[in-house]
């Protein structure tokens, strides 16, 4: 099955409650349809080192920031599918490259194996694990997304995440979605994907419903609301 392994696009997130969402929807329906996989529950294991030199640097909002997860597409299997993803942001602008393994080789690689596909961009995750010395998998994170796409074609890509969930332990994506909830309760997080401008329904349902852009990382949240408190209350209690 082949796969598209390389974006370069713009991402604007929203919190929304519910009776916004409703109102997106029904601007949606006329332009967009919900794509072949419906409502998945989306894994990612997140790489950091000991310090989350990465996720401290990210939300430091730097012009140039990156991250390296594996992702599945529901619970994974030993064999199944999975993604390493290599993604970049860099003066507004969202770069992911990724490679599809099987979910065991994909971690016997990233946790000191050897590369296991000789390509450049395999080579280039490759490059950011020796620069980045002694990462590994630091966070769980998951969530249940529903992904539309416009019914016209093109790339213009909205997506709702709920229910996202976080934890340190049990860092496997063939394990259960659990943990720490990283969403305000009645929220969803809309995501709209474009490479220009975005079209002028959707540009006039978001002013109608005063629905405005935030900045919002799943992993930067659950770095400021669970993963620092913790690390205080241990240095406070030596």
């Amino acid at each position: 099955m082949s796969y598209k392994n390389v974006f370069r696009r713009y991402e604007l997130k929203y919190l929304l409650t519910p009776e916004q969402k409703t109102a997106v929807l029904a601007a949606m329906s006329d332009h967009m349809r919900l794509d072949q996989y419906g409502r998945t529950t989306i894994r990612n294991i997140y790489f950091d080192d000991d310090s989350f030199r990465l996720i401290r640097r990210s939300i430091e909002k730097p012009s140039y920031k990156e991250k390296l997860r594996v992702r599945s597409y529901g619970r994974a299997e030993h064999d199944s599918p999975v993604f390493v993803e290599l993604k970049k942001k860099y003066d507004g602008v969202v770069y992911k490259r990724r490679v599809s393994l099987p979910e065991h080789v994909a971690m016997d690689w990233l946790t000191g194996g050897k590369r296991p596909v000789d390509s450049q961009i395999c080579r280039e995750i490759d490059y950011f694990l020796e620069f980045y010395k002694g990462l590994h998998p630091a966070v769980f994170l998951s969530y249940e997304r529903e992904a539309y796409f416009p019914i016209q074609g093109g790339e213009f890509r909205v997506t709702f995440d709920e229910n996202i969930f976080a934890r340190r332990e049990d860092l496997s994506l063939t394990s259960d979605a659990y943990g720490f909830a990283v969403l305000p309760e009645g929220r969803t997080l809309m995501e709209i994907k474009c490479h220009g401008a975005i079209p002028l329904w959707m540009a006039s349902v978001l002013s109608k419903n005063k629905i405005y852009k935030t900045s919002f990382s799943k992993y930067g949240r659950t770095y400021t609301d669970y993963l620092l408190p913790n690390v205080i209350n241990k240095k406070e209690q030596v």
